[in-house]
């Protein structure tokens, strides 16, 4: 019913042998690729390696931090965000399954910058490195991030934010990064899902309980409070056809182990799954199924058409100073 992938972030102490071993034993059609772990393994080994497994990437994280809040310059950070849309090409290549995974990028922090400027340093980054995602058919996802999660260090702070910038830059090569740990609460109204929905190229999810928080933990899905089986259908009726990215992080996935995240995973969207092939058209309307805390959806969406983009001497790379982050 839905393109599931889970998230190298997830398992970040498994080698990608590993992951992509037990992600086709539990059923995922996708793997997120994360850069340190990509630069540890080499593109045209990890790409050897998803063909074996018959997998693909479904994302690059990350690329971003235009704002010089890490430590680069503007001009550090294009060539970095160009490696990373370069590696996403070869992966596709080098691998044959598939379109390239899309990269996800970050606005980054202020870094002193006001609000305006910090955002018109983004939309020249996007700008300059359009031109090689579009030579090599690779998509941009950009990934707004909650205010109370990441205080200072968001300067994309909503999806309407994310928006506003994908429409400044007028291309079909950039998208939406939905992550339903941040925002899956925020969405209120049809409207706005479908609004949501019809730029959105990359669907990430993991639960909470309480509003996000630096420290708080992203938890697999069903396992905490946001109704994320109605948003996932509700996404999945306004026309979404992307990936769906499953990325908890933290204290459940360590009491859990691995193997059993994703045999938790796997079962819970399996039960989606089926829940979403039962729901029956009502005069062009798809009903969908219930909250995870069992009360019934109040949301029955029209399916309207969704913005997927069309896909058809080197500096240090971004990747070598990321760490997992539970946001």
């Amino acid at each position: 019913m839905f393109e599931a992938a889970i998230s190298e972030l997830t398992t970040a102490r498994w080698e990608l042998r590993q992951e992509l071993a037990h992600a086709t034993e539990h059923g995922f059609t996708a793997v997120s690729l994360w850069r340190p772990k990509l630069s540890d393994e080499g593109v045209e080994a990890a790409a050897s390696r998803l063909t074996r497994a018959g997998l693909r990437a479904s994302s690059l994280q990350w690329a971003g931090g235009f704002t010089g809040s890490d430590g680069r310059s503007f001009r550090e950070s294009i060539a970095d965000a160009e490696e990373a849309i370069e590696a996403a090409a070869t992966l596709a290549r080098a691998s044959a399954l598939g379109q390239p995974p899309v990269v996800i990028v970050y606005g980054g922090c202020r870094g002193g910058h006001t609000r305006s400027h910090a955002m018109r340093l983004l939309v020249d980054a996007l700008a300059a490195v359009l031109p090689v995602a579009r030579r090599e058919g690779v998509t941009l996802a950009l990934k707004p991030l909650h205010p109370c999660a990441a205080p200072e260090c968001g300067v994309l702070s909503s999806p309407d934010a994310a928006l506003n910038v994908i429409e400044q830059v007028g291309e079909e090569q950039v998208g939406l990064a939905l992550d339903l740990w941040h925002f899956g609460d925020a969405i209120q109204s049809e409207a706005l899902l479908e609004r949501w929905a019809a730029a959105t190229v990359l669907v990430q999810v993991a639960d909470r309980c309480g509003s996000p928080a630096a420290d708080a933990d992203r938890q697999p899905a069903g396992m905490g409070c946001l109704p994320l089986e109605t948003i996932v259908g509700g996404l999945i009726a306004a026309g979404y056809r992307g990936d769906f990215e499953f990325d908890p992080v933290g204290e459940a996935v360590e009491m859990l182990g691995y193997e059993g995240t994703l045999h938790e995973t796997r079962r819970v969207i399996d039960t989606w799954a089926d829940n979403l092939a039962t729901a029956h058209p009502a005069g062009g309307q798809r009903v969908l199924g219930e909250f995870a805390g069992g009360e019934r959806s109040p949301l029955s969406l029209p399916r309207v058409a969704h913005r997927r983009a069309a896909a058809t001497g080197s500096l240090k790379s971004q990747a070598s100073s990321q760490t997992v982050s539970r946001g």
